[in-house]
């Protein structure tokens, strides 16, 4: 969800001792090595390398702490004050073989893509698109951030579905890349707002909610979840709009809204209830019950639930043979079962998003917010 990304929490690294110390010479070139990354390695990594850096060139953090409200200089002066009294030697070496890994990790990557996934659609850095056996296949492929959604992702996830839409596949389907199906919002899409621009966040964010959300309400096939792990905030309730759900045994649903001060999305205040239940939807999308996969299964929002370690074979399994069945009949069917609703659904979008624009500049969600990352940051 948006609020994630308020206030990011401090960052415990463990240490243990170094069995060669780094010189000089190698920590200036690891600086060099990390002005050569192609790819952004995210907010949490990015506040490692500034917490190792300070700690190495002035030791323990001797600054004072900001205010509350300033989200950017407070996360970086809890990374920094997060490393006690490391030595700087021991600083030096861990931020010299943090570059290292990054930079290996970069080159794998790089090397994986001089030879494309057959049926790979070109163009997107946070998913990966495939076309194979009349699926396409679209892949939240952030993984080091547990598929954390920045707005680039966003982005990327309506284009894919507008494209998919409208080439030759047969059923689209929507999973994540590695043990997490999405963690929700990624902190840095609000990490750099300053107090005067949260208007304007506000309401491009909800400008930005109302397109994403739409893209499923309007999607013209079958469209498919594969839930192969936690799913959290927006990618649980827009799984109301999926045609079906398949979920591993080791997923599970939450969607924390009051306990950040917001509001429900992705049609979640309309579908839930007519999903599952009043009372159940009650208690999940007011007071934040996590449900497990049979529980979800049991409530309606999944169609079926695999054991983790047949989940990707049996699921895959059958939908190569919903993909053999007539497209255009498909297509036909998911309309008329989706025609009664659609003007509703969309005016649901409407009203969550005009909703939430009020709810994320209000002092509660903001309180509610660096509340629940406070206590995030000591666990």
């Amino acid at each position: 969800r948006q609020a994630q990304a308020v206030c990011i929490p401090a960052i415990h690294l463990h240490i243990t001792a170094a069995t060669m110390q780094v010189s000089q010479k190698d920590f200036e070139k690891a600086q060099e090595q990390l002005k050569l990354l192609k790819k952004d390695p995210g907010n949490e990594t990015k506040l490692k390398l500034y917490a190792l850096f300070k700690q190495a060139t002035e030791g323990p953090c001797n600054s004072p702490k900001p205010g509350m409200l300033d989200f950017v200089k407070k996360a970086k002066w809890d990374a920094w004050n997060s490393l006690g009294n490391l030595s700087q030697d021991n600083a030096r070496q861990k931020y010299t073989e943090l570059v290292s890994s990054l930079v290996s990790a970069e080159s794998a990557v790089q090397k994986e893509d001089a030879s494309p996934e057959e049926g790979r659609h070109d163009g997107y850095e946070t998913i990966i698109v495939t076309t194979k056996n009349n699926i396409t296949k679209i892949m939240f492929n952030r993984p080091d951030r547990k598929n954390a959604i920045n707005h680039k992702m966003y982005r990327e996830i309506i284009k894919a579905l507008e494209e998919a839409g409208k080439d030759d596949s047969t059923i689209a389907v929507i999973t994540g890349n590695g043990d997490y199906y999405s963690s929700g919002n990624d902190l840095n899409n609000f990490a750099n707002i300053q107090p005067g621009e949260m208007k304007k966040m506000a309401s491009d964010g909800a400008v930005l909610l109302k397109e994403f959300v739409g893209c499923f309400i309007d999607f013209p096939k079958p469209l498919i979840a594969v839930v192969n792990g936690p799913a959290i905030g927006i990618c649980v309730t827009v799984l109301g709009l999926c045609d079906i759900v398949y979920a591993s045994d080791r997923a599970t649903f939450h969607s924390p809204f009051s306990q950040l001060g917001q509001s429900p999305e992705g049609c979640s205040s309309y579908l839930f209830p007519k999903i599952m239940g009043l009372a159940k939807a009650n208690e999940m999308l007011l007071f934040n019950k996590k449900l497990t996969a049979e529980e979800a299964c049991a409530q309606g929002l999944v169609t079926e639930v695999f054991p983790d370690r047949t989940f990707q074979k049996e699921v895959w399994g059958r939908l190569e043979a919903y993909a053999n069945l007539p497209k255009n009949s498909l297509a036909v069917s998911k309309q008329l079962l989706r025609s009664t609703e659609k003007e509703k659904l969309h005016e649901v979008n409407s009203k969550e998003c005009e909703v939430l624009k009020e709810r994320w500049i209000s002092d509660e969600c903001i309180n509610a917010i660096v509340s629940f990352f406070q206590k995030k940051s000591k666990l």
